[in-house]
């Protein structure tokens, strides 16, 4: 039986479907990659913004088309789309033999079952559950990085947010389970871990009574084959001390955070729900370099939230200029229905939010332009991701770089090399965000 995934979103929820990949793959189901070879076709939906939510829809309707006409056996949806709108997608796309929510993803193989006889159905569990499931994730990144999901929900309620309605409230998946996970990627040779979660930060807070991810890292750090170890999304106002010093202290962490701090003026944050004030905000960012000199910072932003004012986004402006991160990422803010901030006064429109977005994204274009130039005669370790075809050349990343979201280092060499190598390389040249090297 042939099936194909369609993973959409982010990569917690790519974590969610690599679960479901290894559940179907030890039931002996092939993967193929085109919809015309497929038996079954599952999505795994996102909704997080307006953008995310109609792409998960036009794929829905994309692939309901195979099965009306005749093709497809089953047709599966699961994921934040289906947790949010399940009986709509019941009710209005009738080629759709099964939605699974959040939480429910452990039940695909039952799903899959029920469909082929011609059954449809609607399995939903707690939001606050964490699925346990024994089979071994099937790895699609590659093979030389993964993602390792610690936590899943939040508990913050960012009016903006839809996530804990959907995902739940917050909760740690157990340390044992995780260096597990961690002890089998690394067997499948995995050398960079990702970590991500809703929010990384509070991690073990509900477990343990106290914040573990410091705990979590040195005892990832000692699985051998794990050389790198990256965190993602450390909501800034619950960073705290041990978590610096490990991070300063264990070589295998990469010296790189990524804060999600949305906006910089008091106002704006407070009605976002936040639980910064722009000078706390500037406090954190400056312990972290002053602690960690070379750290790389990534953030992103939300610009014309409901009420933002011009002035509020030229205090956006100045600030981001101060405060030169290293990577930054710009949404424009998406009206999310049942959150708070939809039904603020004030909504800006559709015209007046892509400005604003484009005037960020330029203003951060010339930080990171020079921050790259920076980076020229410097040494650095690459992790190796590929090769240009057709030429004496690799790609790849260095520390400061997260797979999919940052830039690319190419590296120029006549030795060959392997996807997953590291190599030493002195920096040459940047073009852009990306920069050129050779081998030391």
């Amino acid at each position: 039986m042939n099936i194909l995934f369609i993973s959409l979103g982010c990569d917690k929820n790519l974590v969610d479907t690599e679960v479901m990949l290894g559940m179907l793959a030890s039931r002996g189901y092939q993967m193929v990659e085109e919809e015309t070879q497929a038996d079954v076709i599952v999505i795994n939906t996102c909704c997080f913004v307006h953008d995310a939510k109609e792409e998960s829809i036009q794929n829905i309707l994309e692939m309901a088309e195979y099965k009306k006409e005749g093709r497809l056996k089953a047709l599966i949806v699961t994921g934040c789309l289906a947790q949010r709108y399940r009986q709509e997608i019941l009710d209005e796309i009738p080629e759709v033999d099964a939605v699974l929510g959040t939480t429910a993803y452990d039940k695909i193989l039952d799903a899959i079952d029920e469909a082929l006889k011609g059954h449809h159905t609607l399995t939903l569990a707690d939001t606050d559950l964490l699925p346990e499931v024994e089979t071994k994730r099937l790895v699609t990144t590659g093979g030389h990085f993964a993602y390792l999901k610690i936590a899943e929900g939040c508990d913050k309620h960012c009016t903006y947010c839809i996530i804990p309605k959907i995902r739940g409230n917050f909760r740690s998946v157990p340390m044992e389970q995780l260096l597990s996970e961690a002890e089998y990627l690394a067997e499948q040779g995995v050398k960079e871990l990702i970590l991500v979660a809703q929010e990384t930060t509070l991690y073990g807070k509900d477990l343990y009574g106290e914040k573990s991810l410091h705990k979590l890292l040195r005892e990832l750090c000692k699985i051998s084959g794990i050389r790198w170890i990256r965190i993602l999304y450390c909501y800034p106002e619950e960073i705290y001390d041990e978590l610096i010093q490990t991070i300063k202290e264990e070589p295998k962490i990469c010296h790189y955070l990524d804060l999600p701090i949305q906006h910089a003026n008091d106002e704006i944050l407070k009605r976002m729900g936040r639980r910064t004030t722009k000078q706390e905000l500037i406090d954190i960012i400056s312990k972290l370099r002053r602690e960690i000199p070379d750290i790389a910072l990534r953030t992103t932003l939300i610009t014309g939230f409901p009420g933002e004012t011009k002035e509020q986004h030229e205090e956006l402006m100045e600030f981001v200029d101060e405060m030169e991160f290293d990577r930054l990422g710009v949404f424009t803010y998406s009206p999310e229905e049942d959150t708070a901030a939809a039904r603020m006064e004030g909504q800006i429109e559709e015209e007046v939010k892509e400005e604003r977005q484009a005037e960020l994204m330029e203003l951060q274009q010339e930080i990171a332009f020079d921050t790259a130039e920076n980076m020229v005669g410097k040494e650095v370790l690459v992790m190796i991701e590929g090769k240009v075809a057709d030429e004496n050349a690799y790609v790849g990343r260095t520390y400061r770089d997260a797979p999919n979201v940052d830039g690319l280092i190419f590296v120029n060499t006549e030795e060959e090399l392997m996807s997953g190598d590291f190599a030493k390389v002195k920096v040459s040249g940047a073009v852009d965000y990306d920069l050129i090297g050779g081998l030391i």
